[in-house]
């Protein structure tokens, strides 16, 4: 694929942009709904979109249909055509995913088939609902096989949710809070359903940073047996639904919002997101620029920056065959085994702070890895800790914590010999494997 040189040197791939059409906003006129998502439509020219990409360094931009959903089969038809063209006569800059007419299914399936096959769509563009028909509804099922037999990649998006209270838009705008709501409603409807274990060849993306998941999937997954329970729902396959699920950051992104939703996904399934052109260029940038600084300062999410920036859409989108993995290795972390000889006399009580640092330390800074205390079985004095830090950053870091300087105070007198040599490892890639923590951090 042709790239512009800026774009390839910056390697930044936005999976959530929007195309505007002419056609699609005289539709929405026509049919009243221009103010349907309780806001009005931004401009959209993709010149000034190219501008923007240019000057904040995206190489790609996957394009969507903005909502709300027009009535006309035409004019969905007429909106993928132009995101068509845009791609043709823009290679490697734009790619997009397709609408579909619903909630006609048949004419649905048919745009799916056209899309796809005729006009080369990189995926399909799914609302969480349209006039009231949900993503997870059994009518569906018969889509979402023509989607399956493709390995099509859908990206979902919100839409105004049905019915709706005006009184609620009026107070608080759909994209503050019930957007996040819809999201995390169709995904947890088809979830409910099994739909995502049923059709297993698909990947599905979800917006704005996950929406509400990593609060209602724990919650779902107490609440399931109660349900089948009650037999209000069948089997469902949690772990190969969660597996089909991606993320993009568009919206809040922050450290702490990536460590949430680490809790319920692992690094190589997040993606970069703008949201253009909904946010001005400027904030868009700045919010890029952002981002990037806390990818390459935060010690335990810098392995993952070129994964969150690029190379996951890139495996996604199926321009590269190669699965992304983090670029720091074993090699960069610190691992060592501490040789600890502790007076007996106060052996009981240093076993009391060990454990405590051990624990908070794990528990609470992503950048431990592996605090792992053990006794030799012959001697209880001699104390062997394994210790593996994500890098040095994290492990200067865990000396300043207040766990640890309690434990280093508390126990200065028990010491009698200590030893802390540094090991390299001679397998790094087996390594990999064995710290799922590391490579698949969870947080905390």
């Amino acid at each position: 694929m042709a790239l512009a040189t800026t774009a390839i040197a910056q390697r930044v791939i936005d999976m959530h942009s929007h195309i505007i059409t002419p056609e699609f906003l005289s539709c929405l006129e026509t049919e009243g709904k221009l103010m349907d998502e309780g806001f009005p439509l931004p401009q959209y020219e993709a010149k000034a979109h190219l501008k923007w990409m240019d000057e904040a360094g995206v190489q790609t931009s996957v394009l969507t249909l903005a909502a709300p959903q027009p009535s006309s089969p035409a004019i969905i038809r007429k909106a993928n055509e132009s995101a068509a063209r845009l791609k043709e006569q823009h290679p490697g800059r734009f790619l997009f995913c397709a609408a579909l007419p619903l909630p006609n299914v048949e004419a649905a399936i048919r745009e799916a088939i056209y899309a796809l096959d005729t006009l080369k769509a990189d995926g399909i563009k799914l609302a969480t609902n349209v006039e009231g028909q949900y993503l997870g509804t059994p009518e569906l099922d018969t889509l979402f096989e023509v989607l399956n037999e493709r390995k099509a990649l859908i990206i979902l998006h919100p839409h105004r949710p049905e019915p709706v209270n005006a009184d609620v838009m009026r107070q608080t705008p759909l994209a503050m809070q019930e957007y996040l709501s819809e999201t995390t409603r169709a995904v947890s409807n088809m979830i409910s359903r099994n739909v995502l274990a049923r059709f297993s060849d698909l990947k599905v993306i979800v917006p704005h940073c996950g929406a509400y998941l990593p609060l209602s999937v724990p919650r779902m997954e107490s609440l399931t047996p109660v349900m089948q329970a009650n037999k209000m729902v069948g089997e469902i396959d949690r772990e190969k639904n969660l597996a089909a699920l991606y993320y993009d950051l568009a919206g809040a992104h922050s450290p702490e919002v990536i460590r949430m939703m680490l809790s319920i996904t692992t690094p190589d399934h997040l993606l970069y997101g703008s949201d253009y052109p909904y946010v001005s260029p400027k904030v868009l940038s700045v919010g890029l620029q952002r981002m990037k600084q806390y990818l390459t300062t935060e010690p335990d999410l810098a392995p993952y920056k070129d994964m969150i920036l690029y190379k996951n859409a890139e495996y996604l989108l199926g321009l590269t065959q190669r699965k992304p993995t983090a670029e720091t290795k074993l090699g960069k972390m610190i691992v060592r085994l501490a040789e600890i000889e502790v007076y007996p006399e106060y052996l009981s009580e240093y076993l009391s702070f060990a454990n405590e640092v051990d624990r908070l330390s794990v528990e609470r800074e992503p950048g431990v890895v592996c605090l792992y205390p053990i006794q030799l079985a012959d001697d209880s004095t001699q104390i062997r800790i394994l210790e593996i830090y994500a890098s040095e950053e994290a492990y200067q870091q865990h000396l300043k914590t207040d766990h640890f300087q309690r434990y280093k105070q508390g126990t200065m007198h028990m010491v009698k010999a200590l030893k802390l040599p540094t090991m390299q490892p001679l397998d790094p890639e087996t390594m990999e494997f064995i710290f799922k923590k590391y490579i698949q951090p969870k947080a905390y």
